[in-house]
């Protein structure tokens, strides 16, 4: 007898209405299967990979879509849209974890930490954005700036949902914490914690150019599912060559990217990633939405 559905009989309502983020992938090789059971956690699977790109051209879309009157439109909205459409084409890359199973998600979401007030003691909290894999630009726009501008209000689903866990007593917190993360495994948790968890997200990104520095390697969570940490940088100068040979100077954008490698193969996510860097240095493309989007199922 599977313990989810016995459980969820016997859970009050507000627990039974909880986010189906996905479904079981079950028509995966063997190897794939095993993988999470000798890679428990997302701690003992993660692989980083560090990009560059040249900047030039979002700089020039950027400037192009600011004068279509989308005065916010930045590197960030290139940058996700970007990864929007990666995950449109390659989307076993929107694959999760949970219980040592492999999970299909059914939408994009991303978690993004933001500062209030862009100070020492600015509070900081995190936001989350739902995509679906046909977006455009314009839409994914809209989502990004509307997502921010609810996270700068004095409070939001977040800092309610950790305000709530902070108040119990320690070691009854950790016993709640324990609780949470076993229903968490048996895909129990209810609605209301998986949209206030920015751990239950396909990305976390944080934005480093927004303090003027390099991009940081980050870690992946063990809690919740999310298996993509991509930081993103400061823009510098570096010098390159030329097919012929000729040095020249150009400005770049650095991102590191943590991946964890259960949800798909090395070769599979190195496909994607091309592809990232492909529409980030050919944003026209997220103008019109994809000829075709491929399911995972």
């Amino acid at each position: 007898m599977k313990l989810a559905p016995v459980l969820s009989l016997i859970l009050p309502v507000p627990y039974r209405e909880n986010i189906q983020e996905g479904f079981r992938v079950k028509d995966i090789d063997a190897f794939s299967s095993f993988i999470p059971y000798v890679m428990v956690e997302r701690s003992d699977s993660q692989n980083t990979i560090n990009e560059s790109f040249d900047v030039a051209p979002t700089e020039k879309f950027i400037r192009e879509m600011r004068a279509e009157g989308l005065d916010s439109f930045g590197v960030l909205h290139v940058i996700l849209g970007s990864y929007v459409r990666m995950v449109s084409q390659r989307p076993r890359t929107n694959r999760y974890i949970r219980g040592q199973k492999v999970w299909a998600r059914n939408d994009i979401t991303v978690s993004l930490a933001i500062k209030r007030k862009m100070s020492l003691d600015g509070q900081e909290t995190t936001i989350k954005m739902h995509f679906q894999p046909d977006y455009d630009i314009y839409q994914v726009y809209k989502v990004i700036n509307d997502a921010i501008a609810e996270g700068m209000k004095p409070t939001n689903n977040t800092d309610s949902a950790a305000a709530a866990i902070c108040a119990i007593p320690g070691l009854v917190r950790k016993f709640a914490l324990w609780l949470l993360k076993t229903m968490d495994y048996f895909n129990l948790l209810p609605k209301f914690l998986i949209e206030a968890s920015p751990f239950h997200a396909s990305l976390f990104i944080t934005n480093m150019a927004s303090l003027n520095i390099p991009p940081i390697r980050h870690h992946l969570y063990n809690f919740g599912n999310c298996p993509l940490f991509m930081a993103f940088g400061a823009k510098r100068t570096m010098y390159d060559f030329t097919e012929e040979g000729d040095p020249v100077k150009k400005r770049v954008i650095d991102i590191v990217v943590n991946i964890d490698e259960r949800t798909a193969d090395g070769d599979y996510w190195a496909s994607a990633l091309k592809q990232f860097k492909y529409f980030v240095t050919h944003p026209e493309l997220l103008k019109s939405k994809p000829e075709t989007v491929v399911k995972d199922w």
